[in-house]
């Protein structure tokens, strides 16, 4: 399985000869809502546009997952698989192919990777929005997507090779976790038993700005982590991705 991060949430899988676009933001800035004074993320090197994708996954309906000028460029007959919002998003962009998965439901792409859907992060109240596993069913190995740190319980039935996720918070006024790290990838390793863990969503090369960003601190490393697995008695490998280089794992 070759993992490429290419910066933020976004990520391009590639197994058994399939190519899958995660949650791609790979042109122009990311905004919520149009409000750049809130918020705004620009990349310092914009990555290039995978070639022959097979597939676009998306986790969340957000802009930082379903990033709309990015999904505006892309060929719109690729299948799309996503969460009920993400998949709206790409309805409204006349996607030709979009597969909406509920938590629990499953994707086959081409008899060769199931991408199953469990709980994932809490967006207001009523809303929980997807993560995956995503299973070669060529020769099992699976990873786990969650990129915002929140990991259901229901995962100990679960047992994957390799993890991506947060270990680094950030943290609103310094105390509301915006995205949880290190405890939250720690019992995601005890749920899960994976052989490595790749950080995602941040220590990349995005800057940001606006109001939102003068509030958000960030906490943890890559070294406390792994004293906290050894900690715990965990035999998993931290592997620290570089941005469009891609992570080989066997």
């Amino acid at each position: 399985m070759r993992l490429t991060w290419l910066d933020s949430n976004s990520w391009f899988i590639e197994t058994s000869d399939k190519k899958i676009l995660l949650d791609p933001w790979l042109v122009g800035p990311l905004v919520f809502a149009n409000q750049n004074w809130l918020f705004e993320g620009k990349k310092k090197d914009l990555p290039p546009i995978p070639e022959d994708i097979d597939l676009i996954l998306l986790s969340q309906g957000l802009e930082d997952h379903a990033h709309t000028p990015t999904l505006k460029i892309l060929n719109h007959n690729i299948p799309v698989v996503g969460s009920p919002n993400a998949a709206q998003v790409c309805n409204n962009l006349n996607y030709a192919h979009v597969n909406s998965l509920d938590h629990g439901q499953s994707f086959i792409l081409d008899e060769q990777i199931e991408i199953k859907a469990v709980p994932g992060a809490p967006i207001g109240p009523s809303l929980v929005e997807n993560a995956y596993i995503i299973r070669d069913l060529n020769n099992n190995t699976s990873v786990y997507y969650e990129p915002h740190g929140y990991h259901s319980p229901s995962l100990k039935e679960e047992s994957v090779d390799i993890v991506i996720t947060p270990i680094t918070s950030l943290k609103i006024l310094g105390f509301v976790d915006f995205i949880k790290g290190q405890k939250s990838a720690l019992e995601a390793c005890k749920l899960l038993n994976p052989k490595f863990i790749l950080p995602t969503t941040t220590g990349g090369k995005v800057e940001y700005q606006g109001f939102l960003n003068t509030i958000i601190s960030e906490e943890g490393t890559i070294n406390d982590f792994s004293a906290l697995l050894s900690q715990h008695n965990l035999d998993v490998k931290v592997i620290k991705p570089l941005v469009g280089e891609p992570v080989v794992i066997k």
